[in-house]
């Protein structure tokens, strides 16, 4: 591991200030997936500013009804907080998805949000990446792709995002609060990350020097039912082939509403809008869900080794809303 300076912040503002005073230097949460990257080589910062100690680790009911979750927040605390068990269990369900236990203890909202993709050529520096080193190209393209893209990739990078809270989070219209040098700013988590494009570096839209401070949720719509699914390699800890967030809220056999992002096939947490166009006023049965599922799908362009996402976000969404729908009548 390359050396590197560390300082514990003890406030936002200086914390952000030290930040974006040194090009080189990185805001150090639970350091899941940032130290990791450190000692594969992949990252390098020259200073961790620790935000460990900050009073960003409140879960607080809004007065609206919906939910405030600040940026230390463990992943394990935020699924078990009976609030989001009862209000949001598609993000209680999302988390408990996610890795291991003793990482879910170590992990944290922001750190989640903000974790890289874990597409092999990334996390090996023999390797050419345009996402790790802008310019060597996409080993990926034409080499092994079954966990890779199929829905707003680019010619530069096919790589996948990898959390499943941020697909439930993008499913309940979350926004996250950041704070920087001229204030704090608020992004709706839709908008939060980025398709690759020509700058696959980037992963989100926030800037050197921002620090994530809390995610805020809306109140769930009235009557809703959510719920998320995740389809792995294995049953033990595993990142998603293909993931569904759905919310939906339905009025005798009619969805009257519905809300759906995927994970595992783009380079962002995938809010399906035409799928949750194609839903609404229709009769919640199998048919209407498959072809909600290729309205979405339709666009897909699967590599040669991925192809089989696309019917299986298609059995998986069928298979969440199925499950909802029935809920919703029972």
């Amino acid at each position: 591991m390359i050396p590197f300076d560390y300082a514990p912040a003890s406030d936002t503002g200086s914390a952000v200030a030290t930040v974006m005073a040194r090009p080189g230097a990185a805001f150090l949460g639970g350091g899941t997936n940032l130290v990791d990257h450190m000692k594969l080589g992949v990252a390098s910062p020259g200073l961790l500013v620790d935000v460990t100690r900050l009073p960003l680790d409140r879960i607080e009911e809004l007065p609206d009804g919906g939910l405030r979750i600040g940026a230390t927040v463990r992943n394990s605390d935020l699924a078990a907080h009976p609030y989001v068990r009862r209000r949001y269990p598609v993000l209680s369900q999302a988390l408990l998805a996610g890795a291991s236990g003793q990482l879910r203890n170590a992990a944290t909202t922001a750190g989640n949000l903000l974790q890289r993709t874990r597409c092999p050529y990334f996390q090996d520096v023999t390797t050419p990446c345009n996402k790790r080193e802008p310019g060597t190209g996409c080993a990926a393209i034409g080499g092994w792709n079954r966990n890779h893209a199929v829905l707003g990739a680019s010619e530069h990078c096919v790589a996948v995002h990898p959390s499943d809270m941020a697909v439930a989070m993008s499913a309940l219209d979350a926004v996250v609060i950041v704070l920087g040098e001229d204030g704090e700013r608020r992004i709706p988590l839709r908008e939060f990350h980025r398709l690759p494009g020509s700058s696959p570096e980037l992963d989100t839209v926030i800037a050197h020097g921002e620090l994530v401070t809390s995610v805020e949720l809306p109140p769930p719509p009235a009557g809703a039912r959510s719920g998320y699914r995740k389809v792995r390699e294995r049953a033990s800890f595993a990142f998603a082939l293909v993931s569904v967030a759905a919310v939906v809220v339905t009025d005798g056999a009619r969805v009257s509403d519905a809300r759906i992002a995927f994970g595992g096939l783009a380079h962002k947490p995938w809010r399906a809008t035409q799928a949750e166009e194609a839903l609404r006023g229709t009769t919640a049965t199998d048919e209407a869900f498959r072809e909600a599922a290729d309205a979405e799908l339709r666009h897909a362009e699967p590599l040669p080794g991925n192809g089989f996402k696309i019917p299986m976000t298609r059995n998986t969404l069928a298979a969440l809303l199925r499950e909802l729908a029935t809920e919703e009548r029972s």
